[in-house]
């Protein structure tokens, strides 16, 4: 039985708004977009990692966007990073005011050590909360990675 695709125009609008903080996001991390990134998130944001996946307890929690800045910061280590979003299921609320979404992402990120090209490769998925500002912008008030499973690997040029 296929599910009703009805949308609204405004519900339309609000999800295409969210993908896009989604993808600005990505974005902003491969090009090292530390304060833009930031700006995607409300001030007194919950920002909680998983890098043991799901089920796990938390390797970091940040409770305030700038507080977010040394975890952005971080990617700068990496020569390069490449974000893949793919499916995102997002439902926004009876009010219109929030949403709740999961995202998948594949992530490559490539250095070097000891002279040699290393390329990590990680399946996360992101479980977010947004809510809309008066303005009408989607910002991200929580957002959960959990690291799903990665791989190290020589990287040849």
């Amino acid at each position: 039985m296929a599910a009703n695709l009805t949308l609204s125009p405004e519900e339309a609008h609000d999800r295409i708004a969210i993908r896009k903080v989604i993808d600005r996001y990505a974005h902003c991390a491969d090009h090292r977009l530390a304060d833009e990134q930031m700006s995607l998130f409300t001030e007194d944001t919950n920002f909680v990692v998983y890098m043991q996946g799901e089920g796990t307890e938390p390797s970091q929690v940040i409770s305030k966007r700038e507080d977010l800045r040394p975890v952005f910061e971080f990617l700068r280590g990496y020569t390069r990073t490449t974000h893949f979003n793919g499916q995102s299921m997002i439902d926004v609320g009876p009010d219109g005011r929030t949403a709740m979404g999961e995202t998948y992402c594949m992530t490559y990120h490539l250095s070097e050590k000891d002279g040699q090209r290393q390329m990590f490769i990680g399946s996360l998925r992101y479980q977010d909360t947004l809510t809309k500002g008066d303005d009408g912008t989607w910002l991200f008030s929580e957002r959960k990675l959990y690291l799903d499973w990665s791989e190290t690997r020589p990287s040849n040029p």
